[in-house]
């Protein structure tokens, strides 16, 4: 007989047994928060007391347990990091070959005026690197990029803070919508669903995030004078955001949708300038120098994303796609295949068994398309085989800790799941009624500000919203959008991503100043969020995508 799950064990108190199911996610804000420790120590101990939760309060057997995290640990590293990998691996042989430094310096030299900087650098370049490789690199390098135009530390730290909320839903190669894809156990068409709703969210805030960036920059009066490039910019992103998202899938947005903007943007300064250059008070007359390149040099530099971009096309269509899948490999998981059962909820209802399966798509992956991409961009880049393989264990060896912390993190996520403590938290949640949709977001906000991950927050939150929103009579893949959308404005406070912008830009030491900049915008476009999502589970439903 499988194990019949428990919503509330405790004293048959929903309340009382929700106070306990919450303690793992209580334990990642006490160590991030207060004890400041790393995020894989956090994920760590977290993990330690969901299995103890599962089976000390809600006697899960603790065979099942153990399979459930091995489980979810097995689906953070397949596919979550895999795809991960392969992305950062493409990036890291575009660095070794010096591809990425043309790509760099060939937008620097595009402009001298600091708003459309910050908007070519901050925005569209930093959504670029978003979908490319994600994990921090947006904020490290196209900061960098702007202290090296000449951007005091600060702004550039903030500047590419607050740009990076309208790429990171689909950040690495949508791997936020993969994972949380992966939580609820998704179908193929449900997850392209979901890709859309967030399509249908997202870009409103994308839309506007240029104009946003040169507000803080410049303020409004100056704003008005580049009108036609932030309108330019934030709507060609926004577009191609949706439609790629809508048509095509999770993978891809953050990438065609940044090459598209830069590409209109720099055709727009062809022939309309601003009437005067923005400058800085404490600029230097003269302005650095960049190394000039060829439109075949540069041509060439972006070859390995292009390919790339190509590749994850071709894994889509229908016809490639089904020859690959038949090449995948679904596991049962022994024992806890259909070894714990959901509980009837309402009379005439039966306890129904919970599949436990891994699937194993090492062709079908998007990953795959994006090794092969890695694997003919060396051969592009001139880079050898050996240094090549040198390259991928570098890769490896420095996600060594993320991989670990995205497996402890699912690990503990699946444990939440099939004990029942996640139902537990979102019958709970089910007290805030018809304003559910509007915590929805503040959810997904709240699990970025934690962990620093998009993704992370997702896997945290993903089956809370579900169960939430199905007792509520809510849309589950809106909930499930909203925890995405909510998260992606947490990002630019986040104590990691604080930290690693103020590394990158020589600003250590003034995380709390940076912090305090970034939260009003956070707080700001997370209110945006919440009503939207009120109104697309109300009033607006008729604009998600059936």
């Amino acid at each position: 007989m499988p194990w019949l799950q428990a919503y509330s064990p405790i004293r048959e108190s929903t309340g009382l047994s929700a106070a306990v199911a919450v303690i793992p996610l209580a334990v990642v804000f006490v160590c991030l928060a207060l004890l400041r420790t790393t995020v894989l120590r956090a994920a760590q101990a977290a993990l330690a007391s969901a299995l103890l939760i599962a089976v000390l309060i809600w006697h899960m057997p603790a065979g099942l347990v153990a399979l459930a995290a091995a489980q979810g640990a097995a689906f953070g590293l397949f596919p979550v990091f895999y795809i991960v990998m392969a992305s950062l691996f493409l990036f890291n042989l575009t660095v070794k070959g010096g591809q990425f430094d043309v790509i760099r310096a060939s937008l620097a030299g595009v402009t001298p005026d600091r708003r459309l900087q910050a908007i070519l650098i901050a925005f569209c370049f930093g959504a670029f690197i978003e979908g490319a490789a994600g994990f921090g690199a947006p904020v490290v390098i196209a900061g960098a990029t702007l202290v090296g135009l000449g951007f005091r530390p600060f702004y550039a730290a903030g500047v590419c803070l607050v740009a990076n909320t309208a790429p990171v839903a689909f950040g690495t190669m949508g791997i936020p919508i993969v994972a949380i894809g992966g939580v609820l156990g998704l179908s193929d068409p449900e997850l392209m669903r979901l890709s859309a709703i967030v399509g249908h969210q997202l870009p409103l805030i994308s839309l506007f995030i240029p104009a946003y960036l040169v507000l803080v920059v410049s303020g409004a009066r100056k704003t008005l004078e580049v009108l036609p490039a932030v309108a330019v910019t934030g709507g060609v992103f926004a577009l191609c955001q949706w439609a790629v998202a809508t048509y095509l899938g999770p993978y891809l947005p953050d990438m065609l949708a940044s090459l598209a903007s830069m590409a209109a943007l720099v055709g727009l300064l062809r022939f309309w300038r601003p009437p005067t250059v923005f400058r800085f008070e404490y600029d230097d007359p003269a302005a650095p120098e960049f190394p000039r390149y060829g439109p075949a040099e540069v041509l060439r530099a972006w070859m390995p994303y292009l390919l790339l971009t190509l590749l994850v096309l071709a894994w889509n269509i229908p016809a490639v796609k089904a020859t690959l899948s038949r090449a995948t490999v679904m596991l049962p998981v022994p024992l806890l295949d259909g070894g714990v059962a959901r509980p009837a909820l309402s009379a005439g209802q039966t306890p129904s068994a919970l599949g436990a399966k891994f699937k194993l798509d090492y062709l079908a992956s998007g990953g795959s398309a994006v090794l092969l991409a890695a694997v003919l961009s060396a051969a592009l880049c001139q880079i050898r085989p050996l240094p090549a393989a040198r390259v991928l264990g570098r890769t490896l060896h420095e996600m060594r800790r993320p991989a670990s912390a995205v497996a402890c993190v699912l690990a503990m996520a699946y444990v939440m799941n099939l004990s029942g403590m996640t139902q537990c938290l979102g019958i709970f949640s089910t007290h805030a009624g018809r304003f559910f949709p509007l915590v929805s977001p503040v959810l997904g906000w709240m699990g970025v500000v934690l962990t620093g991950s998009d993704t992370s927050s997702n896997v945290l939150f993903g089956s809370l919203q579900r169960s939430a929103a199905l007792s509520l009579g809510m849309d589950p893949l809106l909930a499930a959008s909203a925890n995405t959308c909510g998260g992606v404005i947490g990002k630019m406070i986040s104590p990691q991503s604080i930290a690693v912008a103020c590394a990158a830009t020589g600003m250590v030491g003034q995380e709390g100043m940076l912090l305090r900049f970034t939260l009003k915008h956070s707080l700001l476009l997370l209110a945006v969020i919440c009503v939207m999502t009120y109104l697309q589970a109300h009033a607006l439903a008729w604009m998600l995508p059936h």
